[in-house]
């Protein structure tokens, strides 16, 4: 209940089964509704009602569980909790900190210069690529540039001088390491000639421009530096293929910067290029659960994705994390590996593996992948379509048959059971849904 609490409240019914179609068979459980209400405020410390109701002669309990107040998370013996999909798990730092600061000033509202003339703000913000990204006609003169940058909270004016927000300068400044405490959320791109990071790089770049400004020039550089996966002839031309789809690196790069723990001192996005894969990484830990990556959402910056949503760089719907599991599948690479280190979010992007090399944990990974991306468009996964995400053959069904039954055993997925119980005709679904 503490959990549920600290995500917005909601209800715990008794007397409904769990699983669909769910069914009403009643319950005999707390024949004492208002002794178990006073046991739980003993217990958790703020009021849970709970309601008997009665559908066609069998007995459901509701409890109804109230929202946490602003600023203030609820304990249970000493640890804080919350719900992630069908589990109960504990709170991250970053996420207890967005709690505790609710109601403060947002850090990306906190002003980076002040005092500035107007000169100055245009030599530190792009101005052009601001009106360029918005689709606008760029102003006849400069107060028409500043009040649409002061209709967007991007700067303020005091005084007949102006202070920069630390999102207009994250997003659309001409070079971050004019801005002092802001030098440090640059993106950095570090290109290994091997496998392994304990050997020299072969280069490293850092952007400095602000993430709106020069997030496209970013994507293209990662792009380039990736191996190439072969050279298909088309049309008797051949024709240079990167083994990593830029539609993939272009939404693993926007979900970092968009989800990055901003309040985490001395720590970047970044980008590291190796022979074989690409790791994203971002500071902050997920405020998701990993296996709920490419259906679930949370923002961690709300301002700063609205403008990058609003500029084409995200779409804030919960679906980059689809296109990048369809382009491995489109691509016919591993599943990307999901991790979470110390306080960072990583994500590998694996090139290509023939079928035959992949181990266990590759198929199960791609099983349970495959299956939440079906899932999420509405489609079932089954043999068949198994199979066809890893180019087997029909006569190959048992191999797709194994990798299926490894994956439920894992309990990533499961038999979709309105389906019915024939093995030749099954469906499956995540484990969650």
């Amino acid at each position: 209940m503490c959990g549920t609490a600290n995500e917005g409240g909601g209800h715990l019914v008794l007397g409904i089964t769990d699983r669909r179609p769910r069914q009403v068979v009643g319950t005999r459980a707390f024949p004492n509704p208002q002794k178990v209400e006073e046991k739980i405020f003993d217990k958790l410390k703020f009021r849970v009602d709970l309601q008997e109701l009665d559908y066609n002669g069998f007995r459901i309990l509701v409890f109804i569980i109230p929202s946490r107040p602003q600023g203030t998370a609820y304990p249970l013996e000493g640890a804080y909790l919350m719900r992630s999909g069908s589990h109960l798990v504990p709170m991250s730092e970053d996420r207890l900190r967005q709690i505790f600061a609710e109601g403060c000033v947002d850090w990306l509202d906190e002003f980076s210069l002040t005092g500035l003339d107007s000169q100055a703000v245009v030599e530190l913000l792009d101005t052009q690529k601001f009106f360029e990204l918005f689709h606008l006609p760029y102003p006849p003169n400069r107060n028409g540039v500043f009040d649409r940058l002061l209709a967007e909270n991007l700067i303020r004016e005091s005084g007949g001088k102006y202070d920069t927000c630390r999102l207009g300068a994250l997003l659309f400044a001409k070079n971050l390491e004019f801005f002092p405490d802001l030098k440090r959320k640059t993106v950095r791109v570090t290109v290994y000639p091997s496998l392994e990071k304990s050997n020299p790089s072969k280069s490293t770049k850092t952007f400095t421009k602000g993430y709106a400004t020069g997030f496209q020039g970013l994507v293209n550089y990662v792009v380039d530096q990736l191996p190439h996966h072969n050279e298909p002839i088309q049309d008797a031309i051949r024709v240079e293929q990167k083994w990593i789809s830029p539609i993939a690196i272009r939404e693993l790069v926007a979900n970092a910067l968009i989800h990055q723990d901003l309040q985490i001192s001395g720590a970047c996005v970044t980008v590291d290029i190796y022979s074989n894969r690409v790791e994203v990484s971002n500071p902050g830990e997920p405020l998701v659960e990993l296996d709920r990556f490419i259906d679930g959402y949370r923002s961690r910056n709300e301002k700063l994705t609205d403008i990058m949503r609003r500029t084409g760089i995200c779409e804030e719907q919960s679906s980059g994390i689809d296109k990048v599991i369809h382009a491995a599948e489109t691509d016919q690479l591993p599943a990307p590996v999901f991790r979470t280190l110390y306080e960072r979010t990583n994500v590998v992007m694996y090139g290509p593996l023939d079928f035959s090399k992949m181990d266990k944990n590759d198929r199960i990974r791609v099983c349970y992948q495959h299956c939440v991306l079906r899932y999420v468009i509405s489609k079932p996964m089954t043999n068949q379509s198994l199979r066809e995400r890893f180019h087997l053959t029909p006569q190959r069904t048992h191999i797709a048959s194994q990798i299926i039954a490894q994956t439920i055993e894992e309990g990533k997925i499961r038999i979709d059971e309105q389906r019915g119980a024939s093995k030749k005709f099954a469906q499956y679904l995540p484990y969650w849904a």
